[in-house]
């Protein structure tokens, strides 16, 4: 399959998953070693503290981190995802995770991620390590 029809079907493959959706992310950009998904979060995102909860931007990050990860067709699986929380985020705003590929060997991608608000202001920072599979992905 050629890379740009692979990519065209891993990103409603990406879309379609119902967590993500209940989350209020849609991937925004995919191309081979990158991503960029946006989340709108909501009132139910929300921890004690009113501000948007951490696990909320995690799932964010590896949302990014998946689409980015298996962009090259091949399965990848997450095997270390390390995050660094640097400003609160509101619910009213919109957040963007960009996941850019590091490094890639045989078995092992390495990202950066960063998670933005609307004003470009940096909440989180991310480095996260995929472990890459003999096997290609399977599109029904």
């Amino acid at each position: 399959m050629e890379p740009a029809g692979m990519l065209e079907r891993l990103h409603a493959k990406v879309d379609e998953q119902p967590f993500a959706r209940r989350l209020g992310m849609r991937l925004v950009e995919l191309r081979e070693g990158y991503s960029k998904v946006e989340m709108e979060p909501s009132d139910d995102n929300k921890n004690f503290f009113g501000t948007v909860h951490g696990g909320a931007i995690f799932s964010l990050i590896d949302q990014a981190f998946g689409a980015a990860a298996n962009s090259h067709g091949t399965v990848a699986v997450a095997i270390s995802v390390t995050v660094d929380y640097l400003r609160p985020a509101s619910p009213d705003e919109t957040l963007y995770a960009e996941a850019r590929e590091v490094s890639r060997t045989r078995r092992i991608s390495t990202y950066n991620i960063e998670v933005r608000n609307q004003d470009g202001e940096l909440k989180a920072a991310c480095l996260a390590m995929a472990y890459r599979r003999d096997e290609r992905i399977q599109f029904e």
